[in-house]
């Protein structure tokens, strides 16, 4: 049995593809840098800082980190301002509910502090996590274990005594840099066939999946 569970955000507890992508596109689109929506959709999860770099770069816009630094504090305002319309996978508060009472729970984001906060409150959700880490906290983001590793340094856990729930592929390389095990859901951009390639421990098609999901935490399921 496992003793936290480490969950990611974006696509993973909750559908906020359409959000990210509008408030970078609004940001993106004021300094005239001009990138498809499924280039950004590719990149979440490794970070707002580095998707503005990378934005940047395939545009041959010139950028120094006071630029960026501006970019960021203009995408977070409106991204608060778009939180309500941030949802919830179906499923996601009854597998919360059903492992409070047995395991620590963390959630571990790249997204920004000041968001994650508003929107943890915002769904009523906030409770369920006994630590949060954001962006804000890491210096290097997802694939680096970084954000994984703080949270089991927080909570007292031996990174072997925990699993992640992750989206992206990004994610699900991060959690095995850790030392972690991981359950991958394709609810996010990424495909099944996608996930499939990074050798998660365990897929599944929806967080909905909640018996085989507590079978494997509890360690009646084998991947």
């Amino acid at each position: 049995m496992f003793e936290m569970v480490i969950f990611d955000w974006d696509g993973t507890l909750a559908d906020t593809q359409e959000v990210i992508i509008l408030s970078f596109q609004r940001v993106l689109s004021r300094i005239g840098c001009n990138v498809s929506d499924e280039f950004l959709k590719r990149r979440i999860g490794i970070g707002a800082r580095n998707m503005f770099k990378e934005a940047l770069e395939t545009a041959g816009i010139p950028y120094n980190e006071k630029m960026i630094d501006d970019l960021l504090e203009e995408k977070t305002k409106i991204h608060l301002m778009l939180t309500p319309k941030i949802r919830l996978f179906e499923g996601a508060v009854n597998l919360l509910k059903a492992l409070k009472p047995m395991v620590k729970i963390s959630l571990a984001t790249m997204s920004n502090r000041k968001v994650i906060e508003k929107t943890l409150k915002e769904k009523k959700i906030r409770e369920y996590f006994d630590f949060v880490i954001t962006a804000d906290e890491v210096n290097e983001p997802k694939p680096n274990p970084e954000a994984f590793l703080k949270c089991a340094e927080a909570m007292k856990c031996q990174p072997e005594k925990c699993v992640v729930f992750e989206d992206s592929i990004f994610g699900v390389i991060a959690a095995r840099r850790a030392g972690m095990k991981c359950i991958a859901i394709p609810s996010g951009f990424y495909s099944k066939s996608d996930l499939e390639k990074e050798k998660p421990d365990l897929i599944v098609d929806s967080i909905k999946e909640k018996n085989r999901i507590l079978a494997y935490i509890l360690g009646e399921e084998s991947s």
